[in-house]
Order: C-alpha cells, then sequence, then structure tokens
C-alpha cells in the first residue's frame, strides 16, 4: 500500500536524520551566499511578446526611428510662460544632463536645445531656416522673443512647447546597452539617475520636473518593491501567531516557517546560480512560495500532532504522519509545480520567467518541507499539557465537523450545488465584461495618485502628445516623398484615423509637406494640400530631416504617428480596429500598412499575446491538474469532485476582475493560473483521505466527517493563512501588487470553501452507492 511504502521511506530517513540536517546546512549556508548576490533584473524587452507581429515591425525600425523605449522629460515653469531667461537656462542645462545620462542615445534627443530642433520659413529670398534656438541665443528679451516666433513657424506647439506654453519637452530614446560598460541597460540605476541629476538638481519652486517613460516607470516600480520586505517580516509575523493559535507549541510554529525559509533561500541561490535575477514584477514570488510552504507544512505538523496526542513517540508519530501526508503533499506541490510551468506557454519572456521563479521555489519546497521537516519534527518531545491542549482542540471541533459532514448528505448535498451553479452563471455573465489590457491612463503598474501618473497626467493634459503613440509604418516599393499617390494615400489615412474616438493627433510627412507648400505661397491656406507636381512635391519634403522620425533616408519609409489620449484598453482596441479596416477597405499597391511601433504600438502586441494565451494557458493548467489528479486518486469521479470547484472558482474570479476594473494583463494573467495551481491542494488533500475511508466501505458522510477531523482544521488554517498573507500586498505602493492580493486572496479563501463545502455535496451524487 501506498502508506506502507512512505512509512518505509520516511523510517530509513529519518533514522539518519543527523546526517540529513547537515547535509541542509551545509546546502543552506551555500545557497544563502549565493542569495545575497541575486541582482534585481528589469528589461524592456521581457515585458513584450517578441515573437508578435508588431513587435516584429517594431524591431525592424527601431533603429530608424526608434522605439518604445524613450523618455519624455517635461520642464514647466510654475509662471505659466516658459519666455523668461531663468527658464531657457534650466532647460538648456536639462538638456545637456540628458544628454550626458549612460544609456541615453545622444543622437536621438530633442529639445528647443537641439540641432534637430529646427523650423523653416518663406522670405522674399526663399525658403530659410535653422535651429529653433539659434547658436548665438542669449536669454534676452529680443533673443526669447525670437525663439517664441521660431516656435511657432516650427510647428512644434504641443509637442515640445506645451499647448499652453507653460512647459517645454525633452525627448530621449534610450539605448539597450549602456555604451560605457557593454552591458544591458541597467533601468533601475537610470530612473535613479533621472531623479537624483534631473529632478533633484534642476527641479525648484519656479521650475517642476515632469518625467515618464518605461526606464522611469520601472525604477519607480523597483521602488515600490523594496516594501515587500516589510510584508515578508508582516506575513511572517501573522504566520507565527496564527500557527502558534493552531499548534499551542513555539517548536511547531519554528520549524515550518524556518523550513519554508530556507526554500527561499535555496530559489533565490539557485536563480543567481543559474545567471538570473529577479523581476521587480516578480519579487513577490518568493514570499508566495513562504506561504505555499507553510500551508503544507501545517498538515504535517497537524498529522504529526494528531499522531503525538495518541501516545505515540515522535518517531513512531512522525513516520505515521508522512505515510498520511506525504501522497496528498507530493501530489499538491507537483501541481503547484507544473502549474507554474504552463505560464511557460505564454511568449512573453517576463511572465516566462515568474513561471520559472515559482515553480523552482515550490520544487525547493519538496525538499525543505517533506524531507527536513520532518527529521527535525522527530526531534520534538511534546509535554502532557500539549497532549490535553491538542485532545480538547480536537473535541471543540468535533461538534464543527459533524454539522459541515451533513453537506455530504442527499438530503442537503443540493443546497450548495444549486449555490455553486447560480454563482457559476452570475460568474459567467460577470466575466463577460472583463476587458484585456489596462483601465487607467497613466502606468497601471502604480497608484494612480504615485508621482509618475502625476507627471503623465500633467504632459497629457499640456502636450498634444505624451507617452502614449502608436506608430503605424508605411512601406513602399518606391520614393514617396514625391509621388502624390502614395503620399495622398498616407495623408487620407492619417485624416481618417484622426477622428477615431480616443486619438489626440496624427503626424506624418503629408502634414509638413502640406504646412511647407503654404508656406511657397505666403502662408495661404487654401494652399496648405499636397501638390500633384512631382518637383514641388520633392521640394516640399526634402527639408524634413529623418531625424524627424518622419521618413528613412531613400523615403520608402514613412511612419505615421496617432498619438492617443491614453492607453486604456479600449482606446488601443478601438485604434488598432480603425487601422486594421481602413487597410483592409483601402488597399494600396505597392504600399504596406504595418502595426506597429511606439509604446501604444508594443501594449497592442502585449494585449493581443495576453488575449491568445488565456485560453491554452488555462487549458493547460487544468489538464495538468486533472492529469496529477488522475494519477493520485486513479479516479475520474474523484478528480471531477475536486477539478469542479476550482473552475467555479475561475469563472468567478473573472467577474471579480471585471467588477474591480482590472484587466487581463502580464501582471494579473499569472494570477488565474497561480490561483488554480495553489487552490487545488484543498481538495487533494479532502478527497485523499476521503478516498480511504470510501474504498474500505464507509458512507460518503461518514468517511468526510472523519476526513475532517482528520485534515478539516489544517485545510481551514491553510486557506486563512494564504488569504491573510497574500491580503498585505493590498497596503502595497503598487497597483498591480494590490490587485494580485485581491484577487489571490479571493481566489484562495474561495478554493478553500469550495473544497470544504462543494467537493462533499458533488461526492454525494459520485458515489451514489455509498450512502
Amino acid at each position: 500500500m501506498k502508506k506502507g511504502f512512505f512509512a518505509r521511506v520516511a523510517d530509513g530517513l529519518i533514522s539518519a536524520r543527523v546526517a540529513v540536517v547537515i547535509i541542509f546546512a551545509l546546502i543552506t549556508a551555500y545557497m544563502l551566499t549565493s542569495a545575497l548576490q541575486i541582482r534585481v533584473d528589469a528589461g524592456f524587452a521581457k515585458n513584450v511578446p517578441q515573437e508578435h507581429e508588431y513587435m516584429k515591425t517594431y524591431f525592424e525600425h527601431q533603429q530608424e526611428f526608434g522605439g518604445a523605449n524613450r523618455v519624455l522629460i517635461a520642464l514647466q515653469d510654475t509662471s505659466g510662460d516658459i519666455f523668461n531667461p531663468v527658464f531657457f537656462e534650466r532647460l538648456e542645462a536639462v538638456t545637456k544632463a540628458v544628454q550626458s545620462i549612460p544609456g541615453v542615445d545622444q543622437s536621438q534627443v530633442s529639445s528647443l536645445f537641439t540641432p534637430n530642433t529646427r523650423f523653416t520659413e518663406i522670405t522674399e529670398e526663399g525658403f530659410e531656416g535653422g535651429p529653433v534656438v539659434p547658436a548665438d541665443f542669449r536669454a534676452e528679451p529680443d533673443d526669447l522673443e525670437r525663439v517664441r516666433e521660431n516656435v511657432l513657424k516650427a510647428g512644434i506647439v504641443g509637442r515640445l512647447v506645451a499647448n499652453d506654453f507653460s512647459a517645454a519637452m525633452i525627448t530621449a530614446q534610450l539605448l539597450d546597452i549602456n555604451p560605457q560598460t557593454g552591458e544591458p541597460l541597467d533601468y533601475i540605476k537610470f530612473a535613479q539617475d533621472l531623479e537624483q541629476q534631473i529632478r533633484g538638481q534642476y527641479q525648484n519652486d519656479q521650475v517642476k520636473v515632469h518625467i515618464i517613460g518605461f526606464a522611469k516607470m520601472i525604477g519607480d516600480v523597483a521602488e515600490g518593491a523594496r516594501g515587500v520586505l516589510m510584508f515578508f517580516a508582516i506575513a511572517i509575523a501573522i504566520t507565527a501567531v496564527l500557527l502558534y493559535l493552531f499548534t499551542h507549541s513555539a517548536r511547531l510554529t519554528f520549524l515550518p516557517i524556518t523550513c519554508s525559509l530556507i526554500a527561499v533561500v535555496w530559489q533565490l541561490g539557485s536563480l543567481n546560480l543559474m545567471g538570473f535575477g529577479i523581476d521587480p514584477m516578480s519579487i513577490l514570488v518568493p514570499f508566495l512560495v513562504f506561504a505555499i510552504g507553510v500551508s503544507h507544512s501545517v498538515q504535517l505538523v497537524n498529522a504529526f500532532a494528531t499522531e503525538l496526542s495518541t501516545g505515540l513517540t515522535p518517531f513512531e508519530a512522525i513516520k505515521n504522519a508522512c505515510g498520511r501526508v506525504w501522497g496528498p503533499g507530493i501530489s499538491g506541490l507537483l501541481s503547484d509545480v507544473v502549474g507554474f510551468l504552463t505560464l511557460l506557454l505564454i511568449k512573453i519572456e517576463i511572465i516566462q520567467e515568474l513561471a520559472v521563479t515559482a515553480a523552482l521555489g515550490v520544487g525547493m519546497l519538496l525538499f525543505t518541507n517533506l524531507i527536513l521537516l520532518p527529521c527535525l519534527l522527530s526531534w520534538v518531545k511534546p509535554s502532557e499539557r500539549f497532549n490535553q491542549r491538542i485532545a480538547k482542540q480536537h473535541a471543540m471541533q468535533a461538534k464543527w465537523w459533524d454539522k459541515i459532514s451533513a453537506l455530504s448528505l442527499r438530503k442537503f448535498a443540493w443546497i450548495p450545488i444549486v449555490i455553486g451553479i447560480g454563482l457559476f452563471v452570475v460568474g459567467y455573465i460577470g466575466g463577460q465584461k472583463l476587458f484585456v489590457g489596462d483601465s487607467q491612463a497613466g502606468a497601471p503598474q502604480l497608484r494612480p495618485n504615485s508621482v509618475y501618473n502625476q507627471d503623465t497626467r500633467f504632459i497629457t493634459e499640456h502636450f498634444s502628445i505624451g507617452v502614449d503613440l502608436i506608430t503605424v509604418i508605411v512601406e513602399s516599393e518606391e520614393e514617396s516623398c514625391s509621388n502624390y499617390e502614395r503620399l495622398n494615400a498616407i495623408d487620407e489615412f492619417g485624416w481618417h484615423i484622426s477622428n477615431v474616438p480616443g486619438v489626440q493627433s496624427v503626424v506624418s510627412l503629408a502634414d509638413i509637406a502640406k504646412v511647407v507648400n503654404s508656406a511657397t505661397f505666403e502662408g495661404n491656406m487654401n494652399w496648405r494640400v499636397l501638390s500633384r507636381d512631382q518637383a514641388v512635391l520633392a521640394q516640399a519634403t526634402r527639408l524634413v530631416p529623418t531625424s524627424s522620425g518622419l521618413l528613412n533616408a531613400a523615403c520608402t519609409v514613412v511612419p505615421v504617428m496617432i498619438f492617443t489620449e491614453d492607453h486604456k484598453a479600449d482606446t488601443i482596441e478601438r485604434v488598432v480596429k480603425a487601422v486594421k479596416d481602413y487597410r483592409d477597405q483601402n488597399p494600396q499597391e505597392g504600399m504596406e500598412f504595418r502595426l506597429a511601433t511606439g509604446p501604444v504600438g508594443v501594449m497592442a502586441a502585449t494585449n493581443e499575446a495576453v488575449a491568445a494565451a488565456k485560453w491554452p494557458m488555462l487549458g493547460g493548467v487544468y489538464a495538468a491538474v486533472i492529469l496529477l489528479c488522475l494519477l493520485s486518486f486513479r479516479s475520474i469521479r474523484g478528480t471531477i469532485a475536486v477539478v469542479l470547484p476550482l473552475m467555479l472558482v475561475s469563472v468567478l474570479a473573472e467577474a471579480v476582475m471585471a467588477g474591480m476594473g482590472i484587466g487581463l494583463t502580464v501582471y494579473t494573467l499569472p494570477v488565474v493560473a497561480l490561483g488554480v495551481g495553489v487552490g487545488v491542494d484543498y481538495g487533494i488533500y479532502i478527497f485523499s483521505q476521503m478516498r480511504r475511508y470510501l474504498r474500505e466501505g464507509h458512507s460518503v458522510q461518514w468517511s468526510y466527517r472523519e476526513t475532517l477531523h482528520v485534515t478539516g482544521s489544517a485545510v481551514l488554517f491553510t486557506g486563512l493563512t494564504l488569504a491573510i498573507g497574500v491580503a498585505t500586498w493590498m497596503l502595497s505602493a503598487l497597483q498591480f501588487q494590490a490587485d494580485m492580493g485581491s484577487l489571490l486572496t479571493f481566489m484562495f479563501l474561495l478554493n478553500m470553501l469550495g473544497a470544504v463545502l462543494l467537493l462533499p455535496a458533488l461526492a454525494s451524487y459520485l458515489y451514489p452507492k455509498h450512502h
């Protein structure tokens, strides 16, 4: 029998407990040394689906036109007018400071003080132009007025100068590789440089600094993630208190917590040895591993304490406890590991890293909590007072278990089943409102009132552009700059998209060509059109530099920049659909309109990748759970009883997400897999015990009542401990951590209740002969 096999293994293991503990101590010391060297590792490419169609366009044209990885720095004059000496001196200094920060592509920095910011005008001598801020500029009234005129001529109001002239913008494209070190750009260090060298040095009462961009957002996330250590400490404290109330023993409290912490050390040490860092987005995973470790340890401790209370020696008690718990414990941990590994189906590196990190940590629990913990428990010799407390606790709980076990009787079982069906219908209807993507403007990873999101609001409100940009790459077989049909097709496309709700503005080479054409006719607005004359059209576009990002050197690629009001899910979906519909309905021979570059283009690709991965991921998780249940129980009926409550909770979780305004994103999609993978543990522990009694010929009601006596309190404690632990995340300074905490708390509690209340009700109908 399986019990006998595990008991024999436990006998041999505990006989060699001294050697086992020494080996674990040596490994832990080594892993701790490695874990202390682990680095926080953030990167832009990890957050995007690199194999997606849009991302292929993005990477193909990144060198020529830059990408989504840029920062915007807006300097605001609190007086409301930037044209004063103090502001321009500060703007020039900040421009130079930005160019000097390692990781910035100096050739793609734009501000009023960079040479690529130029104006063009028509004079009696013909076309004239130059830098908006001339080389001989001095911050004096005459020169400031001259710059004001140049700004208007250059058409950069709303782009590099605020619409109300209260601020000026500096944009910078970032390099993937730090040119000074030759290593990948350290985004967290870069964000710190922005704070220290830009905001820290140049912000005062007159000039306010606003900074947004992926690198800055990652830096703020990393800063907020430092608080995870506080949550870790709080969770350990809460767990210790609850565990002591459960066990009535300091030693039985200390040992499970210690073994779970050792698993975390092994996890972090192994990641470092494998060459991995830990991303700010997955920095909570070690804590989740700790919580899972404690939950499984409780099952062993509960079984051990129960055996001790019968008068057995610690050696015999732990051997019997292992025989009872190891089977479902191994199945539960393996289901967690496989559940996490199904996240590898999502072709986004950050999710795949999370999958490996979580699976590795849970895998370590197989050793620390199922091998080391029994060895340590075998030395615990409880007092007579301890045995009396355990007996009294079991007697008190027995009254509750007898009442709850009535749910496994046919005359009552229909109640939780009907309630479950009703909740499923409600959840299914509510889940239809679940959207893919972000629900708020700014960075959804951060709180709405964070400095970053306040900076985003300022830039969005005062400029016609922002970081919310999606660029459609228009490729043609021949030069488009002097080809009326091609440039007109781009112009008509831009006009169509500019009328899509959610689009703030559209900029393309065609817009510039029309402005220049009008200028050649003394600014007459009637001539703000594209000339059909090839020579005139060539003249109107030849002065536009490639550094503008509006064309390549051969003019065979002409980007159309679409600035959106925000990057909410419905906005992105609407704009992308409009682009696809237009190009399908208006095919242009020799031209291809390709999606997409720019930050919103990256978000669109990510949203589509997340939507496409949802069902394969869920299918993989449930397939793995069903397979493990079948292998563990060798029973289709038992598998159904365990899996159906999980499915109900998954449906309800989607409805809760929709109701809370939480979209399906890179950060929330893994929560679904985590909830299923971890939630199945409750059902496994309960049904594993029930199956033994059912095979002995007992009724479902008797089997369930005895199961509750044996493992019911441990299951309830596990659910509450996991839920309370992750509930602390809701206090995080980071919005995505708070969202994860809310969802996991809900799923852990509901999965526990499903296993305790719905599983036995289903079993009463699935096992009709056992009544």
